[in-house]
C-alpha cells in the first residue's frame, strides 16, 4: 500500500521518484523502517527515509516534519507516505530498475502485525484490544463531562454528527462504509460505552495515504502551479499539565486543539469566518462536537447548536453537503467514522481530501467555491496537530490572466 499511495502521488505531480530528495514515513503498528519498506518499492536512490510514529497524529505530524525539512532549505521536495496495512506475514518485493511514474494523490499501506486490525480473534485477545477499550472509555468519559457541564446537550446531537458524517460518505468511493446509516440505528445498535455506539465511533481500518511536500521554487520550475496547494500554516500541541488533571475533554485533546488553532489563527491572519472546509479528526462523534468549539466554530458549550441548525444543500454535481452556519462543511469525506481510520494514514487521508476540495477535484463531495481549508488531527498520548491550507496564491491571477 505504500507503494500504490507514493505511485499515486508521484503521478499526480507528475514527477518521477528521483526527484525526491526524501521521505518521511508515518506508520503505528509496525516494525521498525517501516518507511524503508514502502520507500524502496519505488526505487533505491539512497534518499534519507524517516520514520514516524505518533499514534493517530502521526500522518500530520510526518507531514509537519516534510514541510520542516523543506522550510529549512534543504530540501526542495519530501514525499510523505503513511499507512496502517496489516500484513499476515512479511512478503518479499522485488526491485527492478524499469522507470516508475508517480504524483499527489493519496492511499496507501505497509504496517505489520501478527494479524489485520480488522480480523477477528477466536483464539485469544486481540493485541490491540486493550488500546481500543481504553480509547472508547476516555471517549464516553468526554461525553458525559461535557453533557454534565452543558446540560442543554443531548445525546441525539452526537448521533445526528454521526448521521451527517455516514451521510456524506455515499459519495466518498474511498469511505470503508459507504452508506447513510439511520439515525434511530445509529443511536440504539451496538452500543460500546455509553453515550457511544459502533456507528458514532472510527472503525480501525487498513489504509494509506501520501503526498508530497515541495518548495514554491521547486512547484514553478515542475510546472505544478495549477495543482499546488500550500500549507499556510500548522503548529502541533502536546500535553500540558492540564492533560492530567479533571477533565476528560482535555485528556481527549480539547486544549491541545484550542492552542494549535489559534496558533495557526495567529499565523494567518485568518479567523474561522475565513475557513470553507474542514477534517476534523472524529474518532467518536462527540470529540467532533468538542472541535468545532476547539476550531473556533461556536463558543464553548454551543457546539451543539451548529449542528442543529445545519441545513443539507445541493451542490452543482449533484451531491448533498451538511452546511454549518450557512458557512462550513465540516468532514465532507465522511470523517472518520466513515472512511475508516488506518492510523499511520488517517492525517495523510484528511490532507488529500483538503487538497481535492481546494483543486475542485472532490466530485459530489465538492464544497464550491473551496480557498481556506482547515484539519485537525489527533493522537492520543498526544499530540494535536491543526494545519491550516489555501489554493496557490497565484492560482486565481493566472486564471483571470487567460480569461
Amino acid at each position: 500500500m505504500g507503494r500504490e499511495a507514493g505511485q499515486d502521488a508521484l503521478t499526480d505531480a507528475g514527477i518521477s521518484y528521483d526527484k525526491i530528495q526524501a521521505v518521511v514515513a508515518s506508520y503505528c503498528y509496525g516494525e521498525p523502517t517501516c518507511g524503508q519498506r514502502a520507500a524502496y518499492e519505488l526505487g533505491l536512490s539512497g534518499v534519507p527515509i524517516f520514520n514516524v510514529n505518533n499514534n493517530c497524529s502521526s500522518g500530520s505530524s510526518a507531514l509537519m516534519l516534510a514541510r520542516r525539512l523543506v522550510q529549512s532549505g534543504l530540501e526542495d521536495c519530501v514525499l510523505v507516505p503513511g499507512n496502517c496495512f496489516v500484513f499476515i506475514q512479511l512478503r518479499t518485493f522485488t526491485y527492478t530498475s524499469k522507470n516508475v511514474k508517480l504524483t499527489a494523490s493519496f492511499f496507501t499501506g505497509f504496517e505489520k502485525m501478527e494479524r489485520g486490525l480488522s480480523e477477528r480473534y477466536n483464539d485469544r485477545t486481540s493485541p490491540v484490544k486493550p488500546q481500543m477499550d481504553h480509547m472508547v472509555s476516555i471517549g464516553a468519559e468526554a461525553a458525559r463531562e461535557y453533557m454534565k457541564k452543558y446540560p442543554d446537550t443531548k445525546v441525539s446531537d452526537f448521533v445526528n454528527i454521526a448521521y451527517k458524517n455516514h451521510r456524506h460518505s455515499v459519495n466518498n468511493p474511498k469511505a470503508t462504509i459507504q452508506k447513510a446509516i439511520p439515525p434511530e440505528v445509529i443511536r440504539s445498535k451496538l452500543p460500546l460505552c455509553q453515550p457511544i455506539t459502533f456507528w458514532m465511533s472510527a472503525p480501525v481500518s487498513d489504509g494509506g495515504a501520501a503526498a508530497i511536500v515541495c518548495s514554491e521554487d521547486f512547484v514553478r520550475k515542475h510546472g505544478l502551479e495549477d495543482k499546488a496547494v500550500e500549507i499556510i500554516a500548522q503548529h502541533m500541541v502536546t500535553d500540558t499539565k492540564e492533560s492530567f488533571q479533571q477533565s476528560f475533554m482535555d485528556l481527549s485533546g480539547y486544549k491541545m486543539a484550542q492552542r494549535a488553532a489559534q496558533l495557526c489563527y495567529q499565523d494567518t491572519k485568518l479567523s474561522p469566518s475565513d475557513v470553507d472546509v474542514l477534517e476534523v479528526h472524529d474518532c467518536f462523534s462527540c470529540n467532533e462536537m468538542f472541535m468545532y468549539e476547539a476550531l473556533q466554530l461556536a463558543r464553548e458549550g454551543e457546539g451543539a447548536e451548529l449542528i442543529r441548525n445545519a441545513k443539507w444543500i445541493k451542490n452543482s454535481n449533484g451531491g448533498e453537503l451538511c452546511v454549518m452556519n450557512g458557512r462550513w462543511v465540516v468532514n465532507p469525506s465522511g470523517g472518520l467514522e466513515s472512511k475508516g481510520h488506518p492510523i499511520g494514514a488517517t492525517g495523510l487521508a484528511q490532507c488529500a481530501e483538503l487538497v481535492w476540495q481546494l483543486r475542485d477535484q472532490a466530485g459530489k463531495r465538492q464544497v464550491e467555491g473551496a480557498k481556506v481549508a482547515m484539519q485537525h488531527n489527533y493522537g492520543i498520548g498526544g499530540a494535536a496537530v491543526v494545519t491550516m491550507y489555501r489554493r496557490y496564491k497565484d492560482q486565481d491571477q493566472r486564471l483571470l490572466a487567460r480569461l
